[in-house]
C-alpha cells in the first residue's frame, strides 16, 4: 500500500501528463507569455489625464489605491520596469543582448512554463531548472558587469510604478470579478449570498 508521502509526491497539477519535447515546451511557454502580454491595459488609459491624478488623503488610502492599480496595471508596470532596465544597458549593447536573453530564459523556462522539461528523455526537476537559471544569471552578470546600471534601471522602473500607483485615482477602473475577489477588493458571490457585505477601498 503506497504511503501518504509517495501519494503526495506526484507531478505538479499544472503539468501535462503526457511528456512533450523541449521545443514544444518552449512553444507553449511562448504562447503563455503572449497571452499574458495581451492583458496589458491601453496606454492612453494608463497615462490618463491630469484630472485622474491626485494625492490620496491618507497612508491607508495610498496603500489601497496602489494595491488596486497594481492589480489593474500589473502588466503595464512590468513592461515599464523591463524597459527601464533595458534603457540602463543601452550603453553596452553586448550586455543588453546577454541580459535580455537570460531574462527571456527565466520567462520561458520558469515563470510561464506549465509542462515538465525533458532533456534527452529525462525530466528535469523544477529545482534543477532554477539552479541552472541562477547559475546562468550569475555568470552573465559577472561577464558583462552591468550590475550597478541594471540596479539603477530596475529601481527607476519600480519608482515610476509606485508613484503612478499612488497618484492614479482608480475610480472608474473595472477589474475582472475573479481578480477583484482574489485580491480582496470585493466579496465573491458566495459571500454575498451568505450575508457578506461588499468592501470598497478608500480612494
Amino acid at each position: 500500500m503506497p504511503s501518504a508521502r509517495s501519494a503526495a509526491a506526484g507531478p505538479p497539477p499544472t503539468y501535462t501528463t503526457i511528456p512533450i519535447s523541449g521545443l514544444d515546451v518552449i512553444s507553449r511557454s511562448t504562447q503563455n507569455l503572449s497571452a499574458c502580454l495581451s492583458r496589458c491595459r491601453p496606454w492612453p488609459e494608463f497615462l490618463a489625464t491630469t484630472s485622474a491624478l491626485d494625492f490620496p488623503h491618507s497612508i491607508s488610502a495610498a496603500y489601497h489605491r496602489f494595491r488596486r492599480n497594481a492589480t489593474y496595471f500589473s502588466i503595464n508596470y512590468a513592461i515599464i520596469v523591463t524597459a527601464c532596465a533595458a534603457i540602463s544597458l543601452i550603453g553596452s549593447p553586448i550586455a543588453l543582448i546577454i541580459i535580455g536573453f537570460v531574462f527571456f530564459l527565466w520567462l520561458i523556462l520558469h515563470f510561464f512554463r506549465e509542462d515538465p522539461l525533458l532533456i534527452w528523455g529525462h525530466q528535469v526537476s523544477d529545482w534543477a531548472v532554477i539552479l541552472g537559471l541562477v547559475s546562468i544569471t550569475v555568470g552573465a552578470l559577472w561577464i558583462t558587469g552591468p550590475l550597478n546600471s541594471l540596479s539603477i534601471g530596475i529601481g527607476t522602473g519600480l519608482l515610476i510604478s509606485v508613484v503612478h500607483g499612488v497618484l492614479r485615482n482608480p475610480e472608474g477602473l473595472f477589474l475582472d470579478e475573479n481578480d477583484a475577489a482574489s485580491d480582496g477588493l470585493i466579496i465573491s458571490n458566495t459571500a454575498s449570498r451568505t450575508g457578506g457585505t461588499s468592501f470598497n477601498p478608500p480612494l
